[in-house]
């Protein structure tokens, strides 16, 4: 029996979050080393998986199956595509970052407190998160998904609430009611989505008699498995509603500013770069996959509500006040390209798609941990209390002008590629969607480079007179996200060899082959 690589890559960082949990209280330093550990782990392990990858190979590859729950016909059924595979690696990837940049962000108030372990729990909490999400890229029976997909909110309901952002303008007593709110909200959000993808699953194994994708695959080609056209639509309603509120779409999407607002800056990264993708990657592996007709049917509706969240977050991003809000509705527009390019039904659009959501991760983390740092060192998420920090912290400025690029997709960074192909894979199919999208890009030079000028340009104001530069541990965590981002975005080809084929497979799916472009006949 080889070993189950994929089982180990989850298991690690779940291990650890036991382990960090069981530090006495008074060794806080050492369960933020055993957590960065278990999680450099798990990259070890991921890096691995990559290796062993065969782009040209089967769909799904490493992979698992083991009998669960009999009675019911579930299994423990773990594969990965190139898809699933490049958000693992991205996960892993960016988990040891969140851990050295929140170092300090739950260490007691008192600092000879030894009664009381927040360290441990937080860093415990964010080790299990990564567990379940990896997880979640590399299950392929449903059931099992479902699990995943809802027990994720339980670390991230207590990380939002528990270990909130002390950089807060109000009382203790008024920011503990706002984390509060926050978390609950998260949580009923995406509970409710959970409760209605619940009814759709029961309903999947009633039509198919089973929660295995490949086995449902295998039904739907030998023609065993015919689902009727309105059954077809209605459990794909149920589905992309969860991941249209996990993503998240509009008008669902009320819930992520405040988690990002109230949250600290490497929670709010997990929230973004890691959590939220569950949704989008479970619209390419489970509603394309699972529901071809309906997804085809829904297209329509969806493309406006994609383009919708694209120009509304990047207004609202125009308009904010506050740092970390103006990056969390800037990514709302971001994940509305992320669902135009899973929707126009095209290879260009489809690749971009996934490739936006491993390079948004990856610019969203740089932005909001450099966020985090300016934060932390000023004590305030407004915008109005900062002016000329590049003079005192150039570093720091220019690690923010870096991330802030990114965002706004500027050439030569990785997310102008995602972007690229995202618009011309929609621009193939639906001409009017491309142009509307393209407003995006306009919008998002607008926040971020006065969200640039505003922070770090001008006069230098009294309070952050004497501000800091980054220091070795924050330079540790920044410097590497930023070499990504000008790898990716001068060859992207290692990210586009693994990915490619699993989007050749999504559109054999749905039975949709590329527009061809019309060519006049010479005169």
């Amino acid at each position: 029996m080889s070993f189950p690589l994929l089982t180990a890559t989850a298991a690690l960082p779940a291990i650890g979050a036991v382990a960090t949990a069981a530090v006495p209280a008074a060794r806080r330093t050492a369960a933020k080393w055993l957590a960065l550990a278990f999680s450099l782990g798990t990259l070890v392990l991921a890096g691995i998986a990559l290796a062993r990858f065969e782009p040209g190979g089967d769909r799904f590859q490493l992979t698992e199956s083991h009998a669960w729950i009999k009675d019911f016909g579930v299994r423990y059924e773990l594969g990965v595509d190139g898809i699933g595979l490049a958000l693992m690696a991205l996960t892993a990837l960016l988990i040891p970052f969140v851990i050295l940049a929140g170092w300090h962000d739950a260490d007691p108030l008192e600092t000879n407190s030894s009664r009381w372990r927040p360290t441990q729990g937080f860093f415990a909490l964010i080790l299990m998160v990564e567990a379940m999400v990896i997880l979640s890229f590399e299950a392929t029976d449903v059931f099992l998904f479902y699990i995943l997909f809802e027990a994720m909110l339980i670390p991230m309901y207590f990380l939002i609430g528990g270990f909130g952002d002390r950089a807060h303008t109000g009382s203790d007593e008024n920011a503990a009611a706002q984390r509060s709110y926050a978390a609950v909200k998260f949580l009923l959000y995406n509970l409710v989505g959970g409760l209605i993808m619940l009814a759709a699953v029961i309903g999947l194994y009633v039509v198919a008699g089973s929660f295995s994708l490949s086995e449902i695959a295998e039904a739907r080609a030998n023609g065993s498995l015919s689902m009727a056209t309105g059954t077809e639509r209605w459990l794909f309603l149920g589905f992309f509603f969860a991941f249209a509120v996990k993503a998240p779409l509009w008008p669902l999407h009320t819930w992520l500013p405040n988690a990002m607002g109230e949250a600290t800056s490497p929670v709010a990264v997990l929230i973004t770069a890691v959590v939220d993708k569950v949704g989008t990657f479970a619209m390419l592996r489970f509603c394309l996959q699972l529901f071809p007709e309906a997804s085809k049917w829904a297209t329509p509706v969806i493309l406006v509500l994609a383009l919708i969240s694209i120009v509304y977050g990047a207004l609202l991003a125009v308009g904010q006040r506050d740092i970390k809000r103006l990056i969390a509705y800037a990514s709302i527009s971001h994940f509305g390209f992320i669902i135009l390019g899973i929707f126009a039904m095209t290879s260009q659009g489809q690749s971009g798609a996934t490739l936006y959501m491993v390079n948004h991760g990856i610019s969203t983390a740089a932005l909001m941990l450099v966020a985090g740092f300016l934060i932390t060192r000023r004590g305030s998420r407004l915008i109005s209390d900062y002016g000329g920090v590049q003079k005192v912290a150039p570093v720091l400025a220019g690690t923010f002008l870096i991330g802030g690029l990114a965002t706004l997709s500027l050439p030569g960074l990785a997310p102008f590629v995602s972007e690229f192909l995202v618009l011309v894979g929609a621009f193939a199919a639906y001409p009017a969607a491309g142009i509307v999208a393209t407003t995006g890009i306009v919008l998002a030079a607008i926040y971020v480079l006065v969200l640039y000028q505003r922070t770090m340009t001008g006069a230098v104001k009294a309070e952050v007179q004497g501000m800091a530069d980054l220091k070795a541990r924050e330079l540790v965590v920044v410097v590497p996200l930023i070499a990504l981002l000008l790898f990716l975005g001068v060859y992207p080809k290692p990210l586009t060899e693994i990915v490619n084929p699993a989007v050749q497979h999504t559109m054999s799916d749905v039975q949709k082959k590329d527009p061809q472009p019309e060519v006049e006949a010479a005169k």
